[in-house]
């Protein structure tokens, strides 16, 4: 008889950041410069939180993704309630380094290629046989540049249905390569953050008490085993 594994410690972490993701959605919600920017800004927090929570314990996710998720969450916040164009952290960047434009937005769209690369890479090495495999970085570069250009399709579909109405979310700034630049921020993002988070989350991955649900060559999941033979053997 083998002794059963100890259960894995309780984590605080992700409670102590979810809850800071609360307060700070609750205070850019109070007063934002426009309520239905602030709307279409923050909608993926509204629903990749409770997501989170949901499945907390059938697919717990690493505490690097969790900061990452967080500190993501916290901009697109900050973002909803100024609107991109307007958050005064950007003023100041602007005015000290003599830019032509509130660069939040660029920092927005550079988060939005850093975050879900992470996001993409544990998904791929918990659920599928990429875990590895030499085609995992490029195939998360990927996914985070095609999630890239559908946001910057919602973005124009967001113009053709509300016209003027919509330009504090396209926050173009008049720049009409705003779109082919906010690709390529994600596109950077996605880049470093596998560059430099690699091997980081690589050995987050392999601590206890994470689940895979493939059960393929290199998962980390526990072997399957099979009574296949074993009927053959009795008849």
């Amino acid at each position: 008889m083998t002794a059963a594994r100890p259960a894995p410690p309780r984590r605080r972490l992700p409670a102590l950041l979810a809850a800071v993701v609360v307060a700070g959605l609750a205070v850019s919600a109070w007063a934002p410069h426009d309520r239905t920017t602030w709307f279409l800004e923050t909608v993926w927090v509204l629903i990749g939180l409770p997501l989170a929570v949901l499945t907390r314990r059938r697919f717990p996710l690493t505490d690097l993704l969790c900061c990452l998720l967080a500190a993501h969450a916290l901009v697109l916040a900050v973002g909803g309630h100024y609107t991109y164009a307007q958050v005064p952290a950007g003023d100041w960047v602007r005015d000290t380094f003599g830019l032509d434009r509130n660069p939040y937005d660029r920092f927005g769209h550079l988060m939005q290629g850093f975050v879900p690369a992470v996001l993409v890479r544990e998904l791929l090495s918990r659920t599928s046989p990429l875990r590895g495999s030499r085609w995992l970085a490029p195939l998360t570069v990927c996914a985070c540049l095609a999630f890239s250009a559908v946001f910057e399709m919602l973005e124009w579909l967001a113009a053709v249905v509300g016209g003027q109405a919509a330009d504090a979310f396209l926050a173009t700034q008049g720049d009409v390569w705003d779109t082919q630049w906010d690709m390529f921020c994600a596109l950077v993002g996605a880049t470093l953050s596998v560059l430099l988070l690699g091997r980081l989350h690589d050995r987050q991955l392999a601590a206890p008490g994470l689940t895979s649900s493939y059960g393929g060559a290199g998962s980390t999941a526990a072997p399957r085993t099979s009574t296949a033979g074993t009927t053959r053997r009795r008849r």
